[in-house]
This record gives C-alpha cells, structure tokens and sequence, in this order.
C-alpha cells in the first residue's frame, strides 16, 4: 500500500498547487466546468489569470457565449448553487435572485463585459482598454516634397490598457480588456475582493454555451490560473479550523492509545493479538491526524502542501484505512473472541474488502490531488463514494454470523450462559458499527449542507469524534478477558449448573455438592452461600 501511494504521489502532486490552482484543459467539450468552491470572509480575495483560452474559428463561435461565473450560495449550506440549468445559458442571464456576476467573452469585440446582480459592496480590479489619440497640426511650409508632406493633417492612434477599480452596483456593464496574442487565443484576469456584505460561499465555474445546442461540439482548451485567498491564509473559511481540529483530536487519540496499553500491559496473560492490532490502528490514527494537521497548516501558509508532508500523510491514512476494516472485520468475526480460525466464507470477506479499501484510499489521494474540474474528478469521487459503502455493509456480515452462531451454539454446547453473554456482547457492535457508518456517513453529510459556510469544519469535528467515540467503546466491550465480563468463563460455572439442578427438586433439597480443593481435601460448600 506504502509502495502504491508512493508512485501515485509525484504525479499527484505536479497536477495541482492546492489553493494556488493552474488547470489546463485541452479539446473540452463540456458546456460548464466546475474551477472551483471557496469560502471567503471580508477582504477575501480572487484572483483569475486566464492564461489562454483557445476558440474555434471566430466565424464559428458566436458572441456572448462563453465566460466565467462566479455565484454564491443561495443560502448558507455548501453546494446549493450547483444545480445547473441546462435549458438557459447562464451567461444570458438577465436577472438573479443570488449574488451572481458573469464575465462574458466576446472575441469579435475583443472584451470581456461583465455583469452583477445582487452584489453590494465587493471590488472588482482588472484591465480595460484606454483609447489615446494625437493630431499633429500644421506645421511651417518646407521646401520641395518635404514641404507638402508637412503640411498634411497626421492622425495616429494607439490602443494600450489601464487599471480599473470599480464596486458594488458599478461593475454591471464594464468592459475588460480582451488580449488576443495568437489566432484564435485569448487572455485576460481580473481580481474580486469580497466586501463586509457580500462574504460567503462560492462556485467559481467556466462556461461555453454554445455546447448546450443539442448536436453541437465547439471543443476548446483552457489554460487558468486561479489564487484564492483570506485574511488569515490560503485556506477557505470552513477549513481554517482544521489545523487546530487535527492536531486536538490526535492528542486525544494518544491519549486513549496510551491507556489501552497500560490496560493491555496490565492484563497480559489474557491478551490477544487482535488486542495489539487495536493498539497499532489507535497509534496509527494519532499519526495520521497529526500530519494532516501539518499538511494544512502549510497549505494555509504557502498556498499548497510541502511533497514530504503531504506523503507522510497519505501513507498514514493508506495505513490507517487498512488496518480500520482488518480490525473490524476479525473482531466481528468473533476471532480469538469466540474461535481461533476463519471460515471460507470470512476468509473470502477479507480478500474482498481489504483490496476495496485499498482502491478506495487510493481514490481519495487523487481526490485531494486533482483539480475539481477535471474530468476525472467527478469519476473518483463516484468510485469513492461506491468502495466506502461497499467497504462499510461488508464487515456487517461477519458480525451478523457471529450472532448467528452464537445463537446456536447456545442451545447446543450446554454453555448457555456464556454463549448468552456473548451473544449480547455481538449485537452491542453491530449496533455500535450501524451508528458509526450513519453518522459519519449521513449525518455528517447532512450537517455539512445545512450549516452556515463559516462552520461547515463541523462535518470533520463529527466525523473524528464519532471515530473516537467508536474506538473507546470497541476497546471497553473487548477489554482482555480477565477484565471483561463478558469473555470471561465463570470458574464455578459446572457448580452453578449443579446447583441449579440440585435445588430443583425438591426431595434432594439441602444437599450440596462436595468438590476437592487444589491440596485433594474436599470442600462442602454451604447452600446458604
């Protein structure tokens, strides 16, 4: 797994620069393509460097129908504005009900008109084209042709560019300056800085129309440079607490680390080895959270990750990922709890989710590595998406066969009690392993799209703690046996049995069983006891 992330990483990472994002797309057809989503507080800034945009014929491409889009949320929650209408360009737009401003390119005019609607109080900054022109009068008769020359009226015109700062409602029908430096290539930037009023969520999205005609194909390609930026950092508003979240939850998982050893240490004639593989996946999950934090913090810093860091991170979450479901799984196999060896079909659990959890880290790698307007991304998100859950309804069966055979075993080995106790034992971690999959798979989601921009970080808060939570209570209710109620077999247990038949009936009542102590005298134990 180690081996995997380390050829996939330096491709990974030449692909994108985290928040200082370069895309380049080539033959694109598609008629809208995500950039980006970022969460911007007061005197945020965006900065779009369009490098190159490469269009087709100008006599085949008509007007007003390509260009960015910048849109906020229509309310606080993440991805509200994503829904596009694929009946309505969006560069046309006449009228919006959200903050929206459009960046409209014209190659035959050579501009870019831009367009806000509901903006207030942010500032547009970019270049515009400044006319100059100069007569030259007549001047003194010369002699011969000179003289003639002289005295024409000479007009000559330059056309160069000049910065332009306008705010709020001032930005609607501004032009910018379109620079054409090949046939048929354009460029251009602009910078917004968000005002008090206008802070939040955006999706920054990149769109040719004309593709939205049913049998047309107009492919381009795109070169952009985008550089997103706080007051604070480089990090989006929701994810500016990260750094600090990480860095407390791995202190916290140390710390549950660190007593499950001492636990470990303390009861070692009845540890097992899954015991120490719980152990190891605790360690590796404070490793984990520990460079993660620092991965952020440098993006925060920089603009994008440090390539050590950022290793060190995905080998550890490759790790960590792992050892989560080969821990859940043999624990929910009752192995070493109840049996000592795997059946075919638990066998066959393993061969299938470790390789799935495997393809499924791999997916988040190129997520985190992977510009969201590739075409790839979405792909490796779906994939992502698909492995966990496969990944997470897996490791629920060898659970529900270990209830099941506990349930049978209970009413054939004669050790009812145990088997019982057992039984109980099981069903509490199916439970516990249906409300960690719902809440870090469900809630988590749920909360993320209902929260304001700003505490969207909630999301990774509820995740970690839920995985906390999780962890405590898997090692509290498979403590070592000599701990443990519920694995440890009663050392009178053939008594109790005994007893309970003696006591039944009622002409042998008052007799008590006799057994031999350890130095062979025999022991009457009293019934009233």
């Amino acid at each position: 797994m180690a081996r995997v992330s380390l050829l996939l990483l330096p491709v990974l990472l030449s692909v994108t620069q985290a928040r200082i994002h370069r895309l380049f797309l080539r033959n694109e057809t598609r008629f809208v393509v995500h950039l980006n989503t970022f969460g911007y507080f007061v005197n945020g800034t965006l900065e779009v460097k369009l490098v190159s945009l490469q269009l087709p014929a100008e006599g085949s491409t008509d007007s007003s129908t390509v260009g960015f889009s910048l849109a906020r949320s229509r309310v606080n929650g993440v991805l509200s504005y994503t829904a596009e209408d694929t009946e309505t360009c969006t560069l046309l737009k006449s009228k919006s009900d959200d903050t929206l401003i459009l960046f409209t390119i014209d190659p035959h005019t050579r501009s870019v008109e831009v367009k806000s609607f509901n903006e207030k109080d942010s500032t547009l900054t970019g270049y515009k084209e400044k006319t100059q022109g100069k007569e030259a009068g007549k001047g003194e008769a010369g002699k011969g042709e000179a003289g003639k020359d002289a005295g024409k009226e000479v007009k000559e015109k330059s056309v160069e560019t000049e910065v332009v700062s306008v705010t709020g409602k001032e930005m609607y029908g501004l032009k910018l300056a379109l620079i054409k430096f090949k046939e048929n290539s354009y460029n251009f930037t602009f910078n917004i800085t968000i005002g008090a009023e206008d802070q939040g969520l955006y999706n920054l999205n990149f769109h040719n129309c004309r593709n939205m005609r049913p049998g047309v194909l107009s492919p381009y390609s795109l070169n952009v440079e985008i550089v997103e930026k706080n007051p604070a950092g480089f990090l989006s508003a929701a994810e500016i607490p990260l750094p600090r979240l990480y860095i407390s939850m791995a202190a916290m998982f140390l710390t549950a680390a660190v007593v499950w050893t001492y636990t470990l240490l303390k009861h070692r004639y009845s540890v097992f080895k899954i015991h120490w593989l719980m152990a190891a996946l605790a360690y590796t999950k404070t490793i984990s959270l520990v460079f993660h934090s620092i991965n952020y913090h440098f993006i925060n810093k920089e603009g994008h990750p440090i390539e050590g860091w950022a290793v060190m991170y995905y080998i550890t979450h490759l790790l960590k990922g792992a050892l989560l479901f080969i821990t859940l799984a043999l624990i929910g196999t009752g192995f070493a709890f109840v049996k000592y060896i795997l059946s075919d079909k638990e066998k066959k659990i393993f061969m299938i989710v470790i390789p799935l959890q495997v393809l499924a880290n791999v997916a988040y790698i190129i997520i985190e590595e992977t510009e969201e307007a590739s075409s790839e991304y979405a792909l490796w998100r779906e994939i992502l998406f698909l492995v966990d859950l496969i990944c997470c309804g897996a490791i629920l069966f060898p659970v529900v066969w270990s209830i099941r055979h506990l349930q049978e075993a209970s009413t054939t080995d004669g050790k009812a009690a145990i088997n019982l106790e057992k039984l109980k034992l099981f069903r509490h971690y199916y439970v516990m392993i249906v409300c960690y999959i719902y809440f870090t798979r469900i809630i988590a989601i749920l909360l993320k799209v209902t929260v304001p921009f700003q505490w969207q970080w909630c999301q990774e808060f509820l995740i970690e703690v839920s995985t906390l939570v999780f962890f405590v209570l898997t090692g509290f209710k498979f403590r070592p046996a000599s701990n443990n109620p519920y694995l440890q077999l009663p050392q009178d247990e053939e008594d109790l049995e005994m007893d309970e038949v003696v006591t039944e009936s009622g002409a042998l009542e008052g007799i008590s069983k006799v057994k031999k102590t350890s130095n062979g005298r025999e022991r009457q134990r009293d019934p009233a006891l």
